[in-house]
């Protein structure tokens, strides 16, 4: 049962995703009208109004939109993985492999396109390590994939703690920043927008695998679906897009939580929805929490990793509440 028709939910998102977009760009340190927004945007406004808005608020808000739609689907595309709505990239330890992945890489002085490479790796390898173990010789259990992402994930966060020790101190409040959620250098939205619409049009298209395999390996395999082919697809796609997140952004929980969980209460389980649902809500998400971020304590910024955690673990709380009673 939907409590919202899709032709009703995406316009609702939309509306949102652009007045979070307006919101971003007007507000700040230094506020301006939305009628300065349109006259920059329209290559009308004086100089100063127009380089605030352009060169700055609006790639920083594309960034966020585009971050915050991968982290969205990665966490619905992990929990149909492993069949469990908990299931998210930050507190089953992929977004830790890939940060520890892309620390080590800068730590060695690589280019941009190998730290990339590098926390592609690193999330990839955590989200098979994570799989692997909680699988163990048999079936795996609820609460022994959290348990197991939950130990993973306080592995690679004293990874990342002994790496920051070992780290020159000049690079240090960047460094602890980026890892909280910073995205005050995020300025090519390009990839990770192009990265969200392939995987969402790849997602609306592969949908009917998804439900099939939302209900479990053996329905998959009667109906025809190449499971274990099917299944290192999604590994790779989320392993990327949390790297790509990651990379970029730096380590931002508990958004593929809390969208998807609050898509599927709203609109179903039917992943042609819940999908683009998810991009769309969770693309708005971490735009309001960006602009949040930086408008709170302006001049000074707060990390944007910390009001989503600030959502996030409550939600995740609740959840486990409910996992535990339905138990």
């Amino acid at each position: 049962m939907t409590l919202v028709r899709p032709q009703l939910l995406f316009p609702a998102l939309i509306a949102l995703s652009v007045t979070a977009g307006i919101v971003a760009l007007i507000s700040g340190s230094a506020d301006i009208t939305a009628q300065q927004v349109w006259q920059s945007l329209a290559g009308t406004a004086p100089d100063n109004i127009r380089t605030l808005v352009i060169d700055l608020r609006l790639p920083r808000a594309l960034t966020a939109f585009g971050v915050g739609g991968l982290l969205a689907v990665a966490g619905v595309l992990m929990q149909v993985l492993l069949r469990n709505p908990l299931a998210e990239p930050y507190i089953l330890g992929t977004s830790g492999g890939a940060a520890v992945a892309a620390l080590l890489a800068m730590m060695f002085g690589l280019g941009a396109t190998l730290v990339d490479f590098a926390a592609f790796g690193g999330a990839m390898a955590a989200t098979l390590l994570v799989f692997a173990i909680a699988q163990g010789s048999g079936s795996w259990t609820p609460t022994r994939l959290l348990l197991t992402g939950v130990v993973l994930a306080a592995g690679f966060s004293a990874a990342t703690t002994l790496l920051l020790a070992l780290s020159p101190d000049q690079n240090l409040r960047g460094m602890l920043f980026w890892l909280m959620g910073d995205l005050n250098y995020a300025y090519t939205p390009a990839r990770s927008l192009w990265l969200l619409a392939t995987i969402t049009t790849a997602g609306i298209i592969a949908a009917r695998h998804l439900n099939v395999l939302a209900r479990g390996d053996l329905q998959a395999a009667i109906v025809g679906l190449p499971v274990a082919g099917f299944r290192l697809i999604i590994f790779a796609v989320t392993a990327l897009a949390t790297a790509i997140s990651v990379t970029t952004v730096g380590v931002i929980g508990f958004i593929g939580l809390v969208v998807p969980h609050l898509i599927r209460i709203v609109a179903g389980s039917d992943h042609r929805i819940v999908l683009p649902a998810s991009a769309l809500a969770g693309g708005t998400l971490l735009v309001l929490a960006d602009t949040l971020a930086r408008t709170l304590l302006a001049p000074r910024q707060l990390p944007v990793g910390a009001l989503t955690a600030a959502l996030g673990v409550p939600l995740f709380l609740i959840l486990m509440s409910r996992s535990r009673r339905t138990g």
